[in-house]
């Protein structure tokens, strides 16, 4: 499935996210995601986006880690699926990356709001921990976005990826 589309999905599964349950495992898919988009660029990208790319991976994976919660029920525990295991394709490499940095702080916004509302210590710092890892990851994002804009303008991208 194309990175735009599956950007569209988890963006609408995020604002109709009603609990604090829903919410972080709405967050949990906006970082599988970003960590997907990251490993698409490892492999796909431009050479000078690459190592952006793999902190993009490692910053997406340490804040699904920040967000487990073993009395929340994960999509792929309760028997759902993983959206971003579906990723195929990127077709506008540009649009991708700044449609996924919106959503990180969309999902960071919403994770202010659990946090700022929960009585439950673990869940706060959880909270916290993944917000700074979605801050790394849109860091990352600005930084591959910089690295394809420079390409861009030497006429190397192509649009390949």
């Amino acid at each position: 499935m194309d990175a735009m589309r599956l950007i569209g999905v988890t963006r609408h599964a995020l604002a109709k996210a009603g609990s604090v349950h829903d919410i972080v495992a709405e967050a949990w898919q906006v970082q599988a995601l970003a960590e997907a988009v990251g490993g698409y660029f490892v492999v796909s990208g431009p050479a000078a986006a690459r190592a952006e790319a793999r902190g993009l991976c490692e910053a997406g994976g340490r804040a699904r880690g920040a967000l487990f919660h073993p009395a929340l029920h994960y999509p792929t525990l309760r028997g759902g699926r993983l959206r971003a295991a579906q990723l195929t394709e990127v077709r506008d490499p540009r649009e991708v990356l700044l449609a996924l940095g919106d959503l990180l702080a969309e999902a960071g916004f919403a994770l202010v709001g659990v946090a700022s509302n929960t009585e439950e210590e673990a869940l706060y710092w959880q909270c916290v921990e993944a917000i700074d890892a979605a801050d790394e990851a849109r860091d990352r994002v600005h930084g591959m976005l910089r690295h394809l804009t420079f390409r861009e303008w030497g006429g190397e991208w192509g649009g390949a990826a």
